[in-house]
């Protein structure tokens, strides 16, 4: 099956001389819309959420985002399949011994990202176990088969409170035979971290010779979300103040993953300080989770109209506050 190209650029709605920072905030406008908690839709809006996600894992990198761009979306008719990085990384579709892989979409990531972008070592299904011989001179060897590698997109929502997902693996037939798809229960444990991996025993290729089949590994990856960012088990919030709330105090709602919070933000916060709220992060272990922080930002309006311009100019005059100088 012909691994069908991704546009990321139409994905996201940019145009493909986007700055770094118009990508970031067409994925943080798309993924509020269709997050899956929001969405109207929920299968719809976990589809498109999913789709987001991997035009942002490649466009908001600068390496992946140049490979992608060299790649171009003629790839398979003009030779190009190089271009992502000296050769399809043939994680799906063309792994060494010739057997291919696909998941179709069912990682949360497409045939065409895991081919290109994923993160297996030489390629999808390519670790090979030591051969070992099954008799004497002019006997077959027997050779385990090879593990198969894939990248399992994972949302935060999950990590707090573990899932279970399916995941499809089509298999290619051998000598002959008809190629099949399996399907199976993956369970997420809850507080897994970005990079490990999940094993599904014997579940790889198919050994030779009477030997034992690979495993299947699903190496975890962090769906980006709109609102957080994560260190360990800590997540982190931007909070935009308005220069009045950072002077005077204020108390306002600040999203969770499983629901709000309200934070009092004491008068006299300086831009850049970070608010923390004790357990409110990923699972630790042992019953015990990260902790959320704020990190303040002071906003500033661009422009203002008359009246408000008069109030900023009032306070000016009257204002003791030398920020070039305090006392």
């Amino acid at each position: 099956m012909a691994v069908k190209f991704q546009d990321y650029y139409v994905t996201l709605g940019v145009a493909r001389t986007a700055s770094a920072e118009e990508i970031k905030l067409a994925f943080r406008k798309l993924a509020r819309i269709h997050h899956p908690d929001v969405a109207k839709d929920k299968v719809a809006g976990e589809v498109k959420f999913k789709e987001i996600n991997e035009a942002y894992e490649v466009l908001g990198d600068p390496e992946k985002r140049r490979r992608y761009d060299e790649l171009g979306p003629d790839w398979q008719d003009s030779g190009n399949s190089s271009a992502a990085g000296g050769s399809p990384r043939g994680r799906t579709h063309a792994p060494q011994g010739g057997q291919g892989f696909e998941f179709n979409g069912s990682t949360g990531f497409s045939d065409f990202f895991e081919s290109f972008f994923g993160g297996g070592r030489d390629g999808f299904g390519s670790r090979h176990h030591a051969q070992e011989r099954a008799g004497g001179d002019g006997e077959a060897f027997a050779q385990p088969g090879q593990d198969v590698e894939a990248d399992l997109l994972v949302a935060l929502e999950e990590i707090l409170r573990g899932a279970r997902r399916k995941v499809s693996l089509r298999r290619p037939g051998l000598d002959g035979e008809v190629a099949r798809t399996n399907t199976y229960q993956v369970r997420i444990p809850a507080g897994i971290r970005e990079g490990q991996r999940i094993r599904l025993a014997g579940q790889g290729s198919a050994g030779h010779g009477g030997a034992q089949a690979g495993d299947l590994y699903l190496r975890v990856r962090l769906a980006r979300h709109p609102d957080f960012n994560v260190q360990g088990a800590d997540l982190h919030y931007d909070l935009d103040l308005a220069p009045w709330e950072a002077v005077l105090g204020v108390k306002v709602k600040i999203p969770m993953l499983d629901g709000a919070t309200s934070l009092t933000v004491p008068p006299g916060t300086a831009a850049g300080s970070q608010l923390r709220l004790r357990g409110l992060g990923l699972p630790k272990g042992g019953g015990v989770r990260g902790d959320l922080y704020a990190s303040v930002r002071i906003q500033t309006p661009h422009s203002v109209p008359p009246e408000e311009r008069a109030a900023w100019e009032n306070l000016a005059a009257v204002s003791t506050f030398k920020p070039r100088n305090p006392s």
